[in-house]
């Protein structure tokens, strides 16, 4: 497995930490796919959950999209592996969802995340509200982290039942 991970710092301003951290909890992910097959992407976790390392990928790129693009954007970009008659298509429908073009969009949506945060302050506001309430970009970066953290501790065990690799 190819580790592109590069540590965030230990000392460093509050944003620049917040991105390091955020960013290799991203890195984590690739790291915790690379070298599978696209039949051992979607392997499931164990019935009766929907997990799958490819589900995760795909769910993560929604919510990449939704937090950057439709809170702090103001966006209104529609989801783009679940609908509102199926909310869990992002987990549900990968038995032929081609991996590549997940892997793609989950990228596009991590660059768009990354250029439209770049030099904003964490105080910054989103453009739309969640639950009525304004939201800074501190507060979606560390709901990232926190989103990534808890996703990357299923996939570490996705990945392990797949072919026995372990590793933070």
């Amino acid at each position: 497995m190819t580790d592109k991970r590069i540590d965030p710092p230990f000392i460093a301003d509050e944003t620049s930490m917040l991105h390091a951290w955020l960013d290799w909890h991203r890195e984590t992910l690739a790291v915790k796919c690379a070298g599978l097959s696209e039949e051992q992407l979607r392997l499931r976790s164990a019935e009766p959950s929907a997990l799958s390392l490819l589900g995760l990928v795909r769910h993560l790129a929604e919510v990449e999209r939704h937090w950057f693009r439709n809170i702090l954007c103001g966006e209104g970009a529609p989801p783009l592996f679940y609908s509102e008659e199926n909310p869990d298509g992002d987990f549900d429908d990968v038995a032929t969802a081609p991996a590549q073009e997940a892997f793609a969009r989950w990228q596009e949506e991590v660059e768009h995340a990354r250029r439209v945060s770049a030099g904003l302050s964490p105080d910054a506001l989103g453009k739309s509200l969640r639950r009525g309430q304004q939201v800074s970009l501190r507060w979606i970066l560390i709901h990232m982290i926190e989103e990534y953290a808890r996703h990357n501790g299923h996939a570490d065990l996705i990945r392990e039942r797949i072919d026995g690799v372990t590793g933070e």
